[in-house]
């Protein structure tokens, strides 16, 4: 996934920023370090993180929706900064005036696989509105700031055509800002998890923006380069939890067959957030297959693994071998936005270990199990 997103058409030049958000283990920030990728990093904590992994400062850009309380710290390194706010390039051109900035703006269009993952349009409240463009270039102008980038990102399982209209938004906006030099179109390329759902076709998109970047030189006399920030899209499909059915219930003729697993909330939140969906496979062959309803471990009646599509409230059992105490279920699609947004500790439950699978085949342990102690090791007595 990381070599296609490399390979997406630019024909002025083409940065790859792994939203490393979507799964921050260092085993996996360092992979996708030795391959050239960049760092699309969400907090103060995540430029921390990414430095640690060996990307150099420059590979890495802070866009946050807080305000960052180390930013002299990162100029002074040389981390590339987004300013998300008209508060948050004040603060920069206060700290840093004279320097080179990006800019993330709201175009006033957004889209996402729920409400939840929407991050443009008005009812969002990521990047500047697009209608206060024009105080961001007296602020820029007052501090003496190039705003050499300018940033975009519209939610996260994104409609392709939707992607495309908020491209051409963006570059009507790089049209007002003359010192641009890069246009960043931000991620959220679909990945079907389940078996029915699509897949973005990154190369298709990617002709499409090339075209309106070719378009847009004939027209302005500028080739802008492109980032782009794939998150989900590098690493969704790349992990798989494994499990086990420690209890099977039921509620009757009229109710439901339920699988209680040893994880849920605490390794993925999504389906209790979302009513996202992954595929569920129950190691078992030979036996009839049952509607059933998998549930995790936590004392909360929200930690559903198979909620409807988009709507964490309802139920949506799972045609599968009818499971058996012991059985192992491999929940996929859990690299991405799984134990980057867990619950951990919740019901004191421990952080699981990870694993990566090698290329010879082989297993390397990325992070142990946590331990009790370390669950209360930062308590006071």
């Amino acid at each position: 996934a990381a070599r296609e997103a490399l390979a997406m058409p630019a024909p002025f030049g083409l940065t790859v920023r792994y939203a490393m958000k979507a799964n921050p283990s260092r085993g996996i920030l360092a992979l996708f370090r030795d391959l050239g990728l960049h760092i699309d990093a969400s907090s103060d904590h995540e430029v921390e993180r990414a430095l640690r992994a060996g990307f150099r400062p420059q590979a890495i850009q802070l866009t946050s929706q807080m305000p960052s309380r180390r930013l002299a710290e990162h100029v002074a390194r040389g981390v590339r900064f987004n300013a998300c706010s008209l508060h948050q390039l004040a603060e920069f051109g206060r700290l840093a005036p004279g320097h080179e900035v990006s800019v993330r703006m709201n175009p006033g269009l957004g889209t996402g696989s729920t409400k939840r993952t929407n991050t443009g349009g008005p009812a969002s409240s990521f990047g500047i509105w697009h209608e206060h463009l024009g105080e961001v270039k007296a602020m820029a102008a007052r501090h003496g700031l190039g705003i050499t980038r300018l940033h975009t990102h519209v939610g996260s399982g994104t409609d392709p055509e939707v992607w495309n209209r908020c491209a051409l938004m963006t570059l009507d906006l790089a049209a007002e800002l003359p010192d641009v030099v890069a246009v960043n179109l931000g991620g959220g390329f679909k990945v079907g998890r389940m078996p029915e759902e699509p897949s973005v076709d990154l190369a298709e998109v990617g002709a499409h923006v090339r075209r309106e970047l070719e378009a847009f030189r004939l027209r302005h006399g500028r080739g802008l380069g492109l980032e782009i920030e794939p998150g989900t899209f590098l690493v969704a499909l790349a992990g798989a939890v494994v499990a086990t059915c420690v209890d099977v219930v039921d509620t009757g003729g009229e109710g439901y067959l339920f699988a209680k697993l040893d994880t849920g909330m605490p390794e993925i939140a999504r389906p209790s957030l979302y009513g996202a969906q992954h595929p569920i496979d129950v190691l078992a062959t030979g036996r009839e297959p049952a509607a059933v309803v998998f549930v995790g471990p936590c004392c909360e009646s929200g930690d559903i693994l198979t909620p409807a599509l988009g709507d964490p409230e309802a139920l949506a059992p799972r045609w599968v071998p009818r499971p058996q105490i012991g059985d192992l279920v491999v929940v996929g699609g859990a690299g991405a936005y799984c134990a980057a947004m867990a619950t951990i500790n919740y019901n004191s439950y421990p952080q699981a270990p990870e694993v990566m699978l090698e290329p010879d085949g082989t297993l390397r342990l990325l992070r142990g199990r946590q331990s009790l102690e370390q669950i209360w090791q930062n308590e006071v007595d």
